[in-house]
């Protein structure tokens, strides 16, 4: 055990140093080019932020990963999961493009499609319902749900970029709750550590993304859509050995923010007559802002949550039989619970403020 947490601790520690020193690099690269983030219908930031801090921990990660997998002798592992890792690369260099020029969201959607085919074409895919070999996924279904599932989770990500530190700190503790699984319950090491990289690599931006007391730099689409991306695939991965993946029902428990956060926004814009793709500025993060927290407050709150959740997946995996599924639904509860009611306080303090003319709060935000 002493072994496995100095393995742990040096992995996390390069990561974390190697994706400072990229995304400084990437930060002062920026700031000398005017590479600069604008403005629109749903950022609302000030002044002269650079948007591609993505690329440096990006870039780590790979790296990293690539790396991890060669000293543990995992060059097997490291093939088998070789279509992930291409389709990571297809994501970030279509990113990157879409930072300098905005690429058609029919486009993004169509590469993000492409991607996903990538991975689950090779038969990385969901598996089960849950731990009961009585709820074994038919393929094609399976197939069916791991395509939305990604492509769902890719693009949730993007949206929940709102604000400085909030995609990148839910990602660390997503990370950190789905090594745990690996570890304790697959004994799967080397998915594990992957995930130790995901929370090193993601702290090192978050130096420089973190609201103390605004962002220096933003993650932007190539950041925001390589960690949905790679946070959808990381449930999926399996070792030749050990051929078991998370169910789509605990998976979908660790990323209930951005999938809710999602949703309502595409049930809202559909409501509203409104393109799927449009901006606005009606997400978790916003309604929050409009009920008076500072940006940190925000971040505190919905990582808070986060915790909360990943405690009862955590949870809920070492039990056994319907006790499992009770705790699993627990967190369900409560994610809609949280979201209904910021929903209504929103409504009633936006209600108030058309009333009574106040301004609303402004915050730096990220894209």
């Amino acid at each position: 055990m002493e072994a496995v947490g100095f393995t742990v601790s040096i992995v996390l520690i390069v990561s974390f140093i190697l994706s400072l020193t990229s995304v400084w690099v990437v930060l002062r690269f920026s700031n000398n080019k005017k590479w600069f983030d604008h403005t629109n219908e749903r950022k609302i930031h000030n002044g002269n932020i650079p948007r591609l801090g993505g690329i440096g921990f990006a870039v780590i990660f790979i790296f990293m990963v690539m790396a991890v997998s060669f000293l543990l002798h995992e060059s097997a592992s490291s093939i088998h999961n070789l279509p992930c890792l291409i389709a990571l690369l297809l994501i970030l260099f279509f990113g990157i493009i879409d930072d300098f020029r905005p690429l058609r969201p029919s486009i993004k959607f169509l590469l993000q499609i492409v991607a996903a085919l990538i991975v689950i074409i090779p038969g990385f895919i969901f598996k089960r319902i849950a731990y009961f070999d009585i709820f074994i996924l038919p393929e094609p279904l399976g197939y069916a749900i791991t395509l939305l599932w990604i492509v769902g989770i890719a693009n949730a990500f993007n949206l929940i970029d709102g604000i400085d530190g909030l995609a990148g700190g839910l990602s660390a503790l997503i990370a950190v709750f789905l090594g745990l699984i690996f570890f304790s319950y697959g004994h799967d090491y080397l998915m594990a550590l992957y995930c130790v990289v995901l929370v090193g690599v993601v702290a090192g931006f978050l130096v420089f993304n973190a609201p103390l007391p605004k962002a220096k730099i933003f993650m932007g689409d190539c950041g925001s859509q390589f960690l949905g991306f790679l946070l959808a695939v990381l449930p999926l991965l399996e070792r030749q050995d050990n051929p078991a993946n998370l169910p789509v029902p605990y998976a979908a428990a660790l990323l209930i923010i951005p999938i809710f956060d999602t949703t309502a926004a595409v049930w809202r814009r559909i409501r509203d007559g409104q393109k799927i793709s449009d901006p606005d500025k009606s997400h978790v993060h916003h309604k929050l802002l409009n009920l008076g927290l500072s940006v940190r407050g925000v971040v505190a709150v919905l990582c808070g949550l986060q915790i909360i959740l990943g405690v009862l997946v955590l949870i809920s995996i070492r039990l056994e039989g319907l006790l499992s599924l009770y705790v699993l639904g627990a967190s369900y509860l409560i994610g809609i619970a949280f979201f209904a009611v910021v929903h209504f306080r929103n409504r009633a303090v936006m209600k108030y403020i058309r009333s009574q003319g106040v301004p609303l709060p402004s915050a730096h935000t990220d894209p």
